[in-house]
Order: C-alpha cells, then sequence, then structure tokens
C-alpha cells in the first residue's frame, strides 16, 4: 500500500507540474516501423506497446557499454544478466522479454530478420535449453535507435516473435561521431575499455548515404568468491555477516578437513569472464531515380572471451594428473565467436505501389579451446591446451514485401524463403578420447589411468559432429486502417511451411480507438509459434559436472532428439510451440510533453521446448553417461504481467529535465507437463524443480526504472535507479532453495561540453555497490560461490569516464 501510494504521489508531481509547463516544453514524437508496416505511425498510434530507444542520446550518459545493457536499465521488462562458470553461455549474455525464453524474442536490424547465435544454453542459466540472438554483436556506436515491441506478432514476422519483436536501426545521418570509454569497479577489476567511430556520408545526388562504424572494446575478468574477499580484507571480511563469524569460519573449516582438503584447494576464480571485442559494420543505400534505390547493410565481429571451469581438487585423481598439477587446477575456457550478416535489396515505387526485394545473411560460428587443464587418461604425456571443436549456424533469408497506402488503409502482403544450416565440428582427438595405459584408444575392459577427455570442456568427437539444413517458405498478408488518428486497426495472418515439421497458420488482430483526443484505448490477440531451432533438435555433446550425489565430477550427456537414446527412451519429434497472445491497455498524452502507457498482456504457450533434467536410466549405461538430458516439448505455460510508461519533459529554469517511469510485473507459470509414456522416471528427474525454478521465479517479477536527465547550459545530469524484485533460486539437486531480496541500483552521471563538438561524462553504475544477498551455505559449495548471478549480477560499483566527439 505504501509503495502504491508514493508511485501515485509521483504521479500526481508529474501531472501538476506538466500543467505549469504546457506551454514551455514540446515533444517530437518517434515514427515507428516495427509492429505494422505502416510507417506513418508515432508509438502513441500503434494498436500494441512499442519503446523507442535513441541510443545516442542514453548511451552518451549511460555506465552501460552493449546493447543489452543498455536496455537492461531503461526497459524493465527486458533481462539481460551475465553467467558465472557456464561454458559458452558465460560468452553471449542470454536476454529476455516479458519473462519469456531467448528464443521467443526475434531480432530484426533495420526491419530484416537477424540470426540467432550457433550457442545453446544448457548450464541451468536463464534461458536454459534455448538458443537467442547475441545483441552485442552489433556495435553501440552504429546503432541510431532501437524499437522494441512488446506484444506478440508471429502473424507479421514469423517464429520466434512470440513476447516481442527487437528491431535496431543502424544510423545513415552523414557526419562523424566518436567515443572513448574506460572504465573500472570498486575492487580493482573488471577494467573495460571501448573506443567506437562512425562515418557517414551523401551517396550519389540524391538521398543516398553510406555510413560505417568500427569499435574495439575489452572487458576485463572479475573475481567474484569468498577466498577473494578474504585476501584483500582479512580473514574475518567473508564472515562478518554471520550471526558468530568465528563459528561459521571454525564449520567451514571442519568440513573442508573432512575432504582431507586445505582453504588454498578452494581458491577458485568465480566472477565475469574476459570479453575483448573487435566489430565493422556499415550501413548504404543509393538511389537510381525517384522510384528506384538499391541498400546495404551488415558487418563483422570477432569476440575472444576467457571464462573460467569449476575447480578440480587434487583429491580428485581420476579427473587429475598430479604431476601435473599437484593441487588440482581450473581450467580456462577460451572461446573465438565470428559473427558476419550482410543485406541486399532493392526499392521499387510504380504507381505508389512499393516493392521491396531483399536478401539477408547472417552466421555464427563459435570455437572452443581449453587451456590450464589434462586429459587424466594420458597421465603425465597429457597436454595442457586442447582445441575441443566448434558449432556454427548459418540463416539466409528472402523476402518480397509489396505495400501500398490507399485512402485509409495500407495494405501489404510478400513472402519469405530461409535456408538454415546448423554444424558441429570435432575438437583434436585427445579433447574427447580415453586413452589406455598404453597410449591407445580404450576399449571395453581397458585398463585406463582417468577420466578422457578434456577436463571441465570435454570436447566435441566424430560421434558429436554433423551438419544438418532446413528451409521454410511462408506467405504473409496485413492490412490496416487508419480513420484521422481516431481509430486505428490491423489485421495481419501468416502460413508458414517448414521442411522438418510441417505447416503452421497464425493470426492477429489489433484496435486502438481515441474516445477523446489524446486518450485512448488499445487491444490485441492473436496466434503465434516457434519453430524447433535446428541446435535444439540436433545439439549433442558429453560435459563434466557435479554428479548427483554431489560428492564428485563425472560425465554427464546432451543427447540430439533424433539419437538412439532419445528413441530408447521414447522422446516424439521436436514440434512447433504454439501460443496465443492477448494484450489490452490505454495511452494517455494530457499534454505535450506527457505520456502514459499502461498495458496489460497474457501469453499462453503449448509444447514449449526445454531441455530436461539429468535422468537417470540403466538404458542410458551403453552411452557411458551417468545420465542424459534431452530436448522436448515438455511443458505448457502461462504467462501474464502488465507494463506502466510515464514520460514527462519538464522545462526547469534554464534547463530541461526529462523524468522516465517505467515498471512491469510479469508472472509465468508451469501449467502442464508432457512425459514420455515409457519413461520410467518421477518428475525431479525429467523436469526437476531446479528447472521449474528457472521457468517461473528466477527472473524479477517486479522490475521499475526511474530515470531522471537534467541539461542546462554545458551541464548534462543523469539519476537513474532501478528496482529489481526478489528472486528464487533452487540449487536441487544437492542444494537448498533461498528467496534473493528485493535490490535498488543506483545510475549516476555529470557530462559536460566542452565545446560544441566534445563532451566529457564521468558517473558510475551501480554507485552504492548493491548486490544480491548471500547465498546459503548449502548452494555456495563450502562457502566459495558467495554470490549466484541473479537481479543485477555480481559487478558491484562500476565507474566510468568518457570523451564523445561530433563533428
Amino acid at each position: 500500500m505504501k509503495k502504491l501510494s508514493t508511485a501515485v504521489l509521483l504521479l500526481g508531481a508529474i501531472w501538476v507540474a506538466a500543467q505549469e509547463n504546457e506551454e514551455k516544453g514540446k515533444q517530437i514524437e518517434d515514427i515507428i516501423i516495427v509492429g505494422n508496416r505502416n510507417v506513418k505511425r508515432t508509438k502513441l498510434e500503434t494498436p500494441v506497446p512499442v519503446d523507442v530507444i535513441s541510443i545516442d542520446k542514453i548511451q552518451r550518459s549511460s555506465p552501460q557499454m552493449t546493447a543489452q545493457d543498455l536496455l537492461n536499465y531503461v526497459i524493465p521488462s527486458f533481462n539481460a544478466v551475465r553467467q558465472s562458470a557456464s561454458d559458452g553461455t558465460e560468452h553471449i549474455d542470454p536476454v529476455t522479454l516479458r519473462g519469456m525464453g531467448p528464443d521467443q524474442v526475434l531480432v530484426l536490424l533495420n526491419g530484416k530478420r537477424r540470426h540467432t547465435t550457433s550457442l545453446v544454453n544448457y548450464q541451468n542459466t536463464v534461458g536454459n535449453g534455448s538458443v537467442g540472438t547475441d545483441l552485442s554483436t552489433i556495435p553501440v556506436i552504429a546503432i541510431d535507435r532501437i524499437e522494441v515491441l512488446r506484444d506478440g506478432a508471429a502473424a507479421q514476422y514469423g517464429s520466434d516473435a512470440i513476447a516481442g519483436v527487437i528491431n535496431i536501426i543502424l544510423k545513415k545521418n552523414p557526419g562523424a561521431s566518436a567515443s572513448l570509454t574506460y572504465g573500472l569497479t570498486g575492487r580493482n577489476d573488471g577494467d573495460t575499455y571501448q573506443a567506437g567511430v562512425n562515418y557517414g556520408t551523401s551517396l550519389g545526388k540524391k538521398d543516398g548515404y553510406i555510413n560505417l562504424s568500427l569499435q574495439l572494446s575489452h572487458r576485463g575478468k572479475t573475481t567474484r568468491t569468498q577466498n577473494h574477499d578474504l585476501d584483500i580484507f582479512g580473514n574475518n571480511f567473508a564472515y562478518a555477516f554471520a550471526d558468530d563469524p568465528a563459528a561459521a569460519r571454525a564449520a567451514d573449516d571442519e568440513k573442508i578437513k573432512e575432504r582431507g582438503l586445505t582453504r588454498d584447494d578452494f581458491n577458485f576464480q568465480i566472477g565475469d569472464a574476459q570479453i575483448r571485442q573487435g566489430q565493422l559494420f556499415f550501413n548504404a543505400e543509393y538511389p537510381f531515380n525517384d522510384n528506384f534505390k538499391v541498400y546495404s547493410f551488415g558487418g563483422f565481429s570477432i569476440k575472444e572471451g576467457k571464462g573460467f571451469g569449476f575447480r578440480r581438487l587434487p583429491s580428485e585423481t581420476s579427473n587429475v594428473v598430479a604431476s601435473i598439477y599437484p593441487n588440482g587446477f581450473q581450467a580456462v575456457l577460451g572461446s573465438q565467436v565470428y559473427d558476419v550478416s550482410y543485406a541486399v535489396g532493392a526499392k521499387y515505387n510504380v504507381n505508389n505501389w512499393l516493392f521491396d526485394l531483399s536478401n539477408t545473411f547472417g552466421s555464427n560460428t563459435f570455437n572452443y579451446n581449453v587451456s590450464n587443464t589434462n586429459n587424466a587418461s594420458l597421465g603425465s604425456k597429457s597436454p595442457t591446451r586442447f582445441y575441443a571443436g566448434a558449432h556454427s549456424f548459418l540463416q539466409n533469408t528472402v523476402n518480397l514485401d509489396i505495400s501500398k497506402n490507399i485512402n485509409r488503409f495500407n495494405i501489404a502482403f510478400g513472402g519469405e524463403f530461409r535456408f538454415e544450416q546448423y554444424e558441429i565440428k570435432a575438437g583434436d582427438e585427445a579433447s574427447y578420447t580415453q586413452y589406455d595405459i598404453n597410449g591407445n584408444v580404450a576399449t571395453e575392459g581397458s585398463t585406463v589411468l582417468g577420466a578422457g577427455g578434456s577436463q571441465s570442456f570435454i570436447g566435441f568427437s566424430p560421434n558429436n559432429a554433423l551438419k544438418k539444413d532446413r528451409h521454410s517458405t511462408a506467405v504473409y498478408a496485413d492490412v490496416s486502417y487508419d480513420l484521422d488518428k481516431k481509430l486505428n486497426i490491423d489485421a495481419a495472418a501468416r502460413f508458414e511451411n517448414y521442411s522438418d515439421f510441417g505447416n503452421t497458420l497464425n493470426g492477429k488482430l489489433a484496435i486502438r480507438y481515441e474516445f477523446v483526443k489524446n486518450y485512448a484505448v488499445r487491444a490485441a490477440v492473436g496466434t503465434g509459434f516457434r519453430a524447433p531451432s535446428l541446435q535444439q533438435q540436433y545439439f549433442n555433446n558429453s560435459y563434466a559436472d557435479i554428479s548427483t550425489s554431489g560428492s564428485k565430477i563425472v560425465t554427464k550427456g546432451i543427447f540430439s532428439n533424433d539419437s538412439e537414446a532419445a528413441r530408447i527412451l521414447g522422446f516424439d519429434k521436436l514440434k512447433q510451440e504454439t501460443s496465443i497472445n492477448a494484450s489490452a491497455g490505454f495511452t494517455l498524452k494530457p499534454l505535450n510533453n506527457l505520456t502514459i502507457a499502461i498495458d496489460g498482456y497474457w501469453i499462453k504457450v503449448k509444447d514449449r521446448i526445454v531441455i530436461t533434467s539429468n535422468i537417470t536410466d540403466s538404458r542410458l549405461d551403453q552411452f557411458k553417461v551417468e545420465s542424459g538430458r534431452f530436448f522436448a516439448n515438455a511443458i505448457d505455460t502461462e504467462t501474464k504481467g502488465v507494463d506502466v510508461v510515464v514520460s514527462y519533459d519538464w522545462i526547469l529554469g534554464n534547463g530541461k529535465l526529462n523524468m522516465n517511469l517505467a515498471g512491469n510485473y510479469t508472472e509465468t507459470k508451469i501449467t502442464d507437463f508432457h512425459f514420455p509414456e515409457n519413461l520410467e522416471t518421477p518428475q525431479d528427474q525429467f523436469f526437476g524443480p531446479d528447472q521449474i525454478n528457472i521457468i517461473e521465479t528466477l527472473s524479477p517479477k517486479t522490475k521499475a526504472s526511474l530515470g531522471l536527465n537534467y541539461g542546462i547550459g554545458k551541464f548534462n545530469f543523469l539519476v537513474r535507479n532501478t528496482y529489481f524484485g526478489k528472486v528464487i533460486r533452487d540449487g536441487y539437486p544437492f542444494g537448498g532453495v533461498q528467496e534473493f531480496s528485493p535490490k535498488v541500483v543506483t545510475d549516476i552521471s555529470v557530462g559536460y561540453d566542452i565545446t560544441k563538438s566534445i563532451n566529457f561524462t564521468v558517473g558510475a553504475n551501480n554507485v552504492f555497490d548493491v548486490f544480491p544477498d548471500r547465498q546459503i551455505y548449502e548452494n555456495s559449495y563450502y562457502g566459495v560461490f558467495k554470490y549466484a548471478p541473479v537481479q543485477m549480477g555480481t559487478l558491484g560499483n562500476y565507474f566510468f569516464g568518457r570523451l564523445n566527439f561530433n563533428f
């Protein structure tokens, strides 16, 4: 009740101030292109909610440096959290919208479908079992604005648009700009460097242009372990918040001693991975005449990561070669991620019919290199560095879009052909092979010295290697009707055929009615779908993990959906997820400088694709794993929530104050489970409490942001508070359930225009050094994992300085 009263008072204050300043400030409406094919609407004239984020304005004063980090602090229904010790997932952050999965958000670049990564998240993080799009491959310096459609749009854009659409618009304006950023955490780690330059110029005699962007960045690793705090602050710091610090430390020592270990054995590297990245992007358009133009855009990104696996203790003789690592080791997982994309197209206008023919290509390749590890079966002859293989994903999309405005109608129709290919490549032989004591490949009955393969990340073997492809064909039509901005109606339908699972037909109807000038209601209902990705259908590997008993490191397996193991256990072939989306809300613009939007939504997903828990079944023994995991249409879910967005521009003194208040509440529940009929496995093995937790309660149900940006003279001041609601983390099968209390993170910055072309900004993210609650002991591995990467992550406070140049 107190929170509600505060919100009412805040809205009241905004209302009063708005009345006093109505004639002083004017707001320029953002024209949007996502959500419908009528490009004449503003974001308040759409029947569904759309956020328009001007990246140049926000990035200039914000501590965040990537697109996903920026969106995480300005759009409450958007979430991205850095993971740690999670193989490839700590190199590519999974992002979510409205509490759905990363693969239920479609990403467009300049309105064209962008490819996903080749990485499958399977380390029990947010987005477990999904394949998302890596927003960090697109340099911030190249982005003009980002449009976020917070509504299902599969009937318009096809697969993956169940939760919404993110459309990234590249810069095209002439001129030059550059940015230099340096940052460091309050613990003297996580150092960041970023340098970017953008140059645009006219092309041809008319409205042609070419825009080029180059960006280089570095993010240092962070260390957030209990022992790290002991090293820096003294032996009692890590226990300072315990009821009895001395007793807590003594209890830890006793448990460690029972295992024949010492504290030095628990010197883990846990924190953010090191990331280095280089990106080159372009955006161009050339008009031959008033009716015909060609365009092209795309870019190249290379990312090199350095993360850390789970530590191998010296007592684990089956995993550790004592002559090489007498004190055990913590393996380093290095990544090289290559991302390439380009689009080329032509637009032709004849009698006001607009034809747009385009081809869009994208590929993502993820290479694994493991170092500071061993193949224990080779003993002292083991190498300590391994190439562990790679996976790649390729997508090529051909579109023909035709549209025309006829009086108050906008008619659009067209078709799409898409080809996709997924490949897994084997690593070095030693990265996946178990050898006998003579150095030969081990066979049944051989005498071996220890576990085979590169420990921490076992390489892909020739048995894992594959190359699979598919294609799809789609036709669509949509019609929109605008009556003097009073009544807007959108109707869309899309038929799509996939070569690997068949047909799907989806439709959508949306309406907006302005019953009084600047006061409107809006609603939408539609069906949607998401095709199973090739990665979900065919990804397979062996990996090292903690045993079911929690006592040792063992080998587990992920089996492809078409594998013999899947057939033996009775898993069905993957099919598409289907959904029903409904939303309703209203928008208010009582004054030129005050806008309010409130939207509720409901999303029902049937046959949602997830990865199962570790299934132990005697029928898997032949595959030499302790347990197996499988992708399956295992659950149905229901998501409901509400978004609130308030924006107000206020002429205050000689300056201008922009206030943005945004909040989101989302709740997702699993409504049904689908088990293979002949799988004699309890639910906690098929889809356990930890997996249910990831879907339902691991992301904040409530998130809100209040940003105040004040510009006066040559100065600009930013204060932004972001509220992360409580989350629950289940450490099953060898941990406990913990509730993490809500937190508020404060960002601040001060900018100064040195000249008309040069701006200098300093500031901080999380200036008050807020962390998630400390983990309960049973989830912390003897206290080593002090924090879990939930809510705002484990970075702590971060300070930065940035120079911006505009020419």
